[in-house]
C-alpha cells in the first residue's frame, strides 16, 4: 500500500531529478503508474536519467525540462510546461541541492550559489506550484528535500547549514499556510536524509560507505513515512540510530535553553556531559 496521491495517472514533478534521491523517487513514482517530469540543470544528466526511466515506464509518460531553480522565471517556464504537457501537479518534489563547501569568511560566490539553489529553489518551487495544485482541489503533496545539517548544524560548512535550516523553517510555515487555506487539499513534507551515497556526497568515493543508505533506500522510507502522515521525515543511517539522531537534536535545542555556547556538543568543555547526555544519564 501507498500514500493514496502515489497513484497511477497522477503526475510527480521533481527538480534535482537526473540523479541521485531525485532520480530514485522518479523512478519509484513511475514504477507505482505515475507520470513523471524530471527538472534538473543538466541537459545531457536529463537525457541519461529519461532513458532510465523509459525502462521502467511508457516513454509518453515522461518528460524533462532543463530548469534553475534558483531562479523565479525558470521555474514558472517549467510549471507552465507540466501543465501544457501533463495537466497539472500532484506531487512536487523540490529535491535540488548542492554543496561545493563553503567557509564562513570566504568568498562569498559559493554562499550565494548554495543558498540560491538549496533555499530559493525550494521556496521558488512551493510558491510557484502551489497555486494552480490548489486551484485544482486535489490532494496533492509538496515534498521538500532538508538534511539533518539544517537542525543540528554541525560546523564545518556554514553555508549550506544556513539553506537547510531555511528549508526546515520555510517547510513548516508551509504547511502551516497550506492546512489553513479554505479548499487546500495540499500537504507538505520536509525529507530529512541522512548519509545518503550520491554524487552529492561520493567525494571521489567509488564504493558505497557501510554507513551510508542508497537513494532507493532513502525513497522507499520517504514513501513509507508519506503514507503514515509525517511531516518531518527523519531517516536514519545504518550506523547512526534514531535515537542518537534524536539526542543531537535535543542537545542543540538545549544550548538555547541551557544558554551553553552554541555547537557546545563539539565544545572540549562540554564534551563529558554530551557522552553522559547521549547515554541517558
Amino acid at each position: 500500500m501507498s500514500h493514496p496521491v502515489i497513484a497511477k495517472g497522477n503526475v510527480a514533478v521533481i527538480t534535482g531529478g537526473a540523479s541521485g534521491i531525485g532520480l530514485a523517487a522518479a523512478i519509484a513514482f513511475a514504477r507505482a503508474g505515475m507520470k513523471v517530469c524530471i527538472a534538473d540543470v543538466d541537459q545531457a544528466r536529463l537525457q541519461e536519467a529519461a532513458t532510465r526511466l523509459s525502462s521502467v515506464t511508457a516513454a509518453t509518460h515522461v518528460m524533462t525540462f532543463v530548469v534553475d531553480v534558483s531562479r523565479a522565471e525558470s521555474v514558472k517556464e517549467l510549471e507552465h510546461a507540466v501543465g501544457a504537457h501533463f495537466g497539472g501537479t500532484d506531487i512536487l518534489m523540490n529535491n535540488a541541492g548542492i554543496q561545493p563547501g563553503s567557509t564562513l569568511l570566504g568568498e562569498p560566490d559559493n554562499w550565494q550559489r548554495i543558498i540560491a539553489v538549496n533555499m530559493w529553489g525550494i521556496i521558488n518551487g512551493s510558491r510557484i506550484f502551489a497555486p494552480n495544485m490548489i486551484a485544482r482541489g486535489k490532494a496533492g503533496l509538496i515534498i521538500n528535500t532538508g538534511s539533518k545539517q539544517g537542525i543540528t548544524t554541525p560546523p564545518g560548512d556554514p553555508a549550506y547549514n544556513v539553506s537547510k535550516a531555511g528549508v526546515k523553517a520555510f517547510t513548516e510555515a508551509l504547511q502551516h499556510e497550506l492546512r489553513n487555506t479554505e479548499g487546500c487539499h495540499i500537504t507538505a513534507h520536509l525529507l530529512v536524509p541522512g548519509f545518503v551515497f550520491t554524487g552529492l556526497t561520493a567525494k571521489g568515493r567509488t564504493e558505497k560507505p557501510a554507513g551510508a543508505w542508497t537513494p532507493e533506500q532513502t525513497v522507499e522510507f520517504m514513501i513509507t513515512r508519506l503514507e503514515a502522515g509525517d511531516f518531518y521525515i527523519l531517516c536514519p543511517d545504518n550506523d547512526v540510530p534514531r535515537a542518537l539522531d534524536e539526542k543531537r537534536m535535543l542537545w542543540a535545542a538545549g544550548d538555547i535553553v541551557e544558554n551553553r555556547p552554541p555547537l557546545s556538543r563539539w565544545h572540549p568543555d562540554y564534551a563529558d556531559a554530551f557522552a553522559k547526555f547521549v547515554k541517558g544519564g
